[in-house]
């Protein structure tokens, strides 16, 4: 237990910036009413946040390069917990959003350095299930954590949903300054290790992949509640169950994937996550308006969507190791690049009562990524005796 106690406090990090990122996708009503805007600005708060984090990712990676990990991730949730309190006693939307930009600005750094960190505490063989194991903590923050925001805003408000996360914030960070060492520090990065990447044709490949898949799931999944409703006219109740079943079946997926990785291979194990999320946003858009076939179609995408992400990251890792730091960075800001295109086509079409277009734009966008993988496809080295 005391061996696996870092990554596991690493983990519960991505738990707590996963629901800090994805936190208002459980309350859009909620927020909606109590700040007096609509469904659409309440989106914004994802979308705009996003933004925030696509640059913030990779200049804070570049800024704290020579920073213990310990002091730098302890400080980052730290300001999470402090940016969650002041939210919780507000109810002003502009306030409400300041405060997010803020917050998510300096927790930018926090994913992408718990997989760099991980892999400085851990043997290379390790590595792929370690950072897949600490990349959990983004299943947990929808499989327990968006139910829990649901239920909690929807029956105390969402102001409340805002205490809890600051008290958790607080909580994991002092947990991190136990669990982690003195003197953790990666590769050094300047402005030459982004050149160098954006040089490296397989780097550049992985980060367009993580791109279009990552707009493609956030085009529907940030909607998915108000988008259940418009088609179906389900509750809160079935939101909340769809974001459980999801999230569940994301943490079945990425246990399955740090299972299989060593024996398969990365690129082949993504092939088969990214695959499952194609087919599963594929039934929901078929499906939309009936819930068993949107279920099945949540069940395939959620089981595929973090093993995706975390084969992304040792991907990037094995590619470059001296470049991780970096790559693993951009790669995060992909990410959240992916959630600012995705939330913000999603918003448009729900704007304009598109609710059916917006699963096939999704899986589009997902399509495209599969494609991509399957012309860059790297051939196996053979193994020799």
């Amino acid at each position: 237990m005391q061996r696996n106690f870092p990554r596991i406090v690493l983990m519960l990090g991505n738990v707590v910036v996963g629901m800090t990122v994805l936190g208002p996708a459980g309350m859009l009503a909620e927020l909606a009413t109590g700040l007096g805007v609509n469904i659409h600005e309440t989106g914004l708060l994802v979308t705009y946040g996003a933004v925030v984090l696509f640059i913030g990712s990779p200049v804070m990676a570049w800024l704290t390069t020579r920073i213990d990990r310990r002091v730098l991730l302890v400080a980052t949730l730290a300001v999470l917990a402090i940016g969650q309190a002041a939210s919780a006693l507000t109810s002003n939307y502009f306030i409400i959003l300041l405060l997010r930009l803020i917050m998510l600005a300096i927790g930018a750094v926090y994913t992408p350095q718990a997989a760099t960190t991980v892999a400085l505490i851990v043997s290379d063989r390790e590595r792929p299930s370690a950072i897949a194991f600490v990349f959990l903590g983004w299943s947990i923050a929808i499989a327990g954590g968006l139910p829990l925001v649901t239920f909690v805003a929807t029956n105390f408000g969402w102001q409340a949903v805002y205490g809890a996360l600051a008290v958790f914030a607080a909580i994991i960070a002092a947990l991190l300054f136990a669990a982690l060492p003195k003197g953790l520090k990666g590769q050094p990065l300047s402005s030459q290790s982004f050149v160098a990447i954006t040089r490296n044709k397989r780097i550049m490949v992985i980060l367009l992949v993580t791109l279009l898949q990552t707009s493609g799931q956030f085009t529907v999944f940030i909607y998915l509640a108000p988008l259940l409703k418009a088609l179906t006219g389900a509750g809160a109740a079935v939101a909340g169950g769809f974001f459980a079943f999801y999230g569940v079946v994301g943490l079945i997926g990425n246990v399955v994937a740090s299972g299989i990785v060593t024996a398969l291979g990365t690129q082949k194990t993504l092939a088969l996550f990214l695959g499952s999320m194609l087919l599963g946003l594929t039934l929901w858009s078929v499906g939309a308006g009936w819930l068993p076939v949107m279920g099945a179609g949540v069940f395939f995408w959620g089981f595929g969507f973090s093993a995706v992400n975390s084969m992304q990251q040792a991907r990037l890792v094995a590619a470059a190791p001296d470049l991780a730091s970096a790559s693993v960075a951009l790669n995060t800001s992909l990410l959240y690049t992916g959630q600012a295109i995705g939330s913000g086509i999603g918003g448009l079409l729900f704007a304009h009562e598109y609710f059916h277009v917006i699963g096939f734009v999704g899986a589009t966008f997902v399509g495209l990524a599969c494609a991509l993988l399957a012309v860059m496809w790297e051939p196996s080295k053979p193994h020799h005796k």
